[in-house]
């Protein structure tokens, strides 16, 4: 057997290769995971017609879901060692099914509504359980296949809602066969619910096992991974939700052709990670990282600043850059922090890429508003900059054993 190994703070964190059974499941959970993210915008004219919303109902939703999300990041590490990874993928995918069907079942706007936060925190235990898990068992480029594919989930999620306005002219039916799904992977999750406690590293650290939710928001390399993974998805949405306004109102790039690069910039995310997982250790994962960035950093400066070509290329670049932090990153999570706190930074990490990935583009716009659309450039090369600063600084602290 050829094992991985990293320290981490004096803790050996061993990795064997991966059970097959569970890495298959791990794949499929990263899909399904990904399908019910990106249907709500293809639903969402359907379910405001269905219930006479104006346009900011959509806001509601959003907030529902993303503070069950952020709720349950946080409490994901206290639930890992309280259930096991098994039975907390096994609930939190039930939770997720049964909640879209509520979706579909809702006759009324409020009934709707209230599935929103069950939704959130389902699929941040499922994100947080499963990132933890493929953290401590699954080699480094098995962790950026599996966040690729998340990003195909994602685009088979709208094409399911599509197939079900199209063929039945009813959203319901959408959230339905999505919820079906999340209900095969809760059965998966169940039957193999003993596989998940028991494979992975023989003898991990039992004293480590021990360390608390308190005691883990007081390491000071947990809060700048938090402030990291903060940082990432801030740029990462910034770049992918802007970039079109951007260049239709203030570049007057036609519609097609901006729709066209915006589609390209979250494609160049999945493909990226498929590459990079064949790379990773032949670079390293520090290595990697370092280079992505830098890159991501160059890709910002070209998307802000360059003509509308050089544009366009930096666009692609920054997607290309960014797809391998996130996945890297939680992969590194272990081997830093040891086993006992990487349970609760993982699930820190989920809940503040949450908080990046709304309050960031939110910052853009509201400078845009402000001082103009060109302030969304500014912002992706700041946050490609801090995020390369924070990485140097995480380095710095990393200890030698684990470098």
């Amino acid at each position: 057997m050829n094992d991985e190994s990293i320290r981490g703070e004096g803790v050996k964190v061993t990795r064997p290769n991966p059970v097959p059974l569970l890495l298959t499941i791990a794949y499929l959970a990263f899909v399904s995971l990904g399908l019910p993210d990106a249907v709500l915008g293809v639903a969402w004219p359907s379910v405001r017609e269905t219930f006479s919303l104006p346009l900011s109902g959509l806001g509601m939703v959003l907030v529902g879901t993303g503070t069950g999300y952020f709720l349950s990041g946080l409490l994901a590490g206290r639930l890992v060692q309280t259930l096991g990874v098994g039975t907390l993928l096994t609930v939190s995918s039930a939770l997720v099914a049964l909640s879209l069907f509520g979706y579909s079942l809702a006759p009324v706007w409020p009934l709707f509504l209230l599935c929103t936060p069950f939704i959130g925190m389902g699929s941040g235990a499922i994100d947080s359980g499963i990132n933890a898990y493929a953290a401590s068992h699954f080699p480094v480029r098995h962790v950026n296949w599996l966040h690729a594919c998340y990003g195909f989930g994602a685009m088979l999620g709208p094409l399911v809602m599509t197939g079900a306005l199209v063929r039945s002219g009813s959203w319901r039916w959408g959230y339905v066969a999505i919820g079906a799904m999340l209900l095969l992977m809760a059965l998966a999750f169940g039957s193999t619910r003993a596989s998940w406690r028991t494979a992975g590293a023989p003898g991990a650290a039992s004293a480590e096992a021990r360390v608390g939710t308190l005691q883990a928001l007081g390491h000071p390399m947990v809060w700048l991974q938090v402030v990291i993974f903060f940082v990432y998805t801030g740029l990462e949405v910034t770049a992918g939700q802007w970039c079109f306004t951007l260049y239709t109102e203030a570049r007057g790039v036609p519609r097609e052709l901006a729709g066209t690069w915006a589609g390209l910039y979250w494609g160049s995310l999945a493909v990226g990670r498929v590459f990079m997982g064949f790379v990773v250790e032949r670079l390293g994962p520090d290595r990697l990282l370092r280079f992505s960035i830098l890159s991501a950093v160059a890709g910002s400066a070209l998307f802000a600043f360059g003509p509308t070509l050089a544009s366009f290329g930096g666009l692609l670049l920054i997607g290309m850059s960014l797809a391998p932090i996130y996945p890297t990153l939680m992969s590194r999570t272990p081997g830093r922090l040891g086993e006992g706190y990487a349970a609760h930074a993982v699930g820190f990490q989920v809940s503040a890429a949450m908080l990046g990935a709304a309050i960031l583009p939110s910052l853009a716009g509201v400078l845009a508003g402000r001082f103009g659309l060109g302030m969304v450039g500014w912002v992706t090369v700041a946050a490609a900059a801090v995020l390369w600063l924070l990485h140097e600084t995480l380095l710095k602290l990393t200890p030698r054993s684990a470098a």
